[in-house]
């Protein structure tokens, strides 16, 4: 971040529409949620922890990933949890968010729905009257557990549903595909729900076919797989569903073994509505601007794609009109100045 160059892609106003807010644990904030709710860790030190945040693979983190979460206890851990990212938000020029939080993750441990949600959403809460910084919360079920799981965790929202305005699947794709989530998604669409789903990452092409058409998605997560299938690209590009791609996550997971070797840009010059988020930035090595970065050191993205990408962003956003406007109106300020 220091390059002189990298100042435009720190400045683009930005939107993030694949974000797990689990997955933007630092190290630090690790050990001093553990420290403060006595829970002892399987590493001395915060050395030990970027350590173990070496892996290739989606399993692989996903392990970690749950194990991290064993920290959190009180709101004011998800309070803490949520407000570090909205800081780092702030630091970045990201001016609307639409994150993901997994409740299953935390009532499985025996911590309370509630204890979660309004952790979360006060920190939201906050970002918006104090930093500026919009939003639209989105809860996703685990695709690792059962449709039934997913049910009861829909029904424990349903009281707070003025606080939740979409919801997700993520978690372990292969062998999970999204018809599994029919019924509860349909539920969820008909409580008035948008609607997202991973798919296409890990997973094949046809889990984007059955994310549009068995679960009614409003937005794919992920997609990336959509290239193996021209009939399918024909689609997204009709119907403009947008895809939030997330560069660094990809080549951490090593879905693509270099940053070179990314679709991204490829797959925004064929007209996919495609954007770029950071998903799970703290075990991945980046947030907003550090992805954006990556892609113009090793795809030589340029200022128009990259105002494309922000466009498409705030397009596919869950954010009222009146907010997108204003959006629209930071980035052409961006733009002009």
């Amino acid at each position: 971040m220091s390059n002189p160059s990298y100042d435009w892609l720190n400045k683009l106003p930005k939107v993030e529409l694949h974000l797990h807010l689990e997955g933007t644990l630092e190290p630090e904030l690790m050990f001093n949620l553990a420290k403060r709710n006595n829970i002892s860790l399987p590493y001395e030190n915060i050395n030990d922890v970027k350590k173990a945040y070496e892996f290739n693979h989606l399993q692989d983190f996903l392990d970690i990933y749950y194990q991290g979460a064993e920290v959190f206890q009180s709101e004011q851990d998800f309070y803490d949890l949520t407000w570090a990212y909205l800081i780092k938000c702030q630091q970045q020029n990201v001016q609307h968010v639409e994150p993901f939080f997994d409740p299953q993750t935390h009532t499985l441990r025996g911590i309370a729905f509630e204890t979660v949600i309004n952790g979360i959403s006060h920190a939201l809460e906050d970002g918006e009257k104090k930093l500026g910084i919009s939003y639209q919360l989105i809860m996703c079920f685990l695709r690792h557990l059962s449709e039934s799981d997913a049910i009861e965790t829909l029904r424990s929202a349903e009281k707070f549903i003025d606080k939740i305005h979409g919801v997700g699947l993520d978690s372990s794709e292969k062998g999970n595909p999204p018809e599994k989530f029919s019924n509860v998604f349909s539920e969820a669409s008909k409580k008035g729900f948008k609607l997202v789903a991973h798919a296409g990452e890990e997973g094949p092409a046809s889990y984007i076919w059955s994310s549009l058409d068995v679960l009614k998605v409003n937005r794919i997560d992920h997609g990336i797989r959509a290239m193996d299938d021209p009939k399918l690209l024909s689609r997204l590009i009709d119907s403009q569903i947008p895809l939030t791609v997330c560069p660094l996550s990809n080549t951490k997971l090593r879905v693509f073994d270099d940053m070179s070797q990314h679709t991204i840009l490829e797959m925004l010059d064929l007209g996919l509505c495609v954007t770029v988020n950071s998903d799970d930035p703290s075990y991945f090595g980046g947030y907003m601007t550090e992805n954006f970065i990556s892609l113009y050191d090793n795809l030589s993205l340029t200022k128009v794609q990259a105002i494309k990408l922000i466009e498409n962003s705030i397009e596919a956003s869950f954010a009222e009109k009146k907010r997108k406007k204003s959006l629209y109106n930071l980035l052409n300020e961006f733009v002009t100045s």
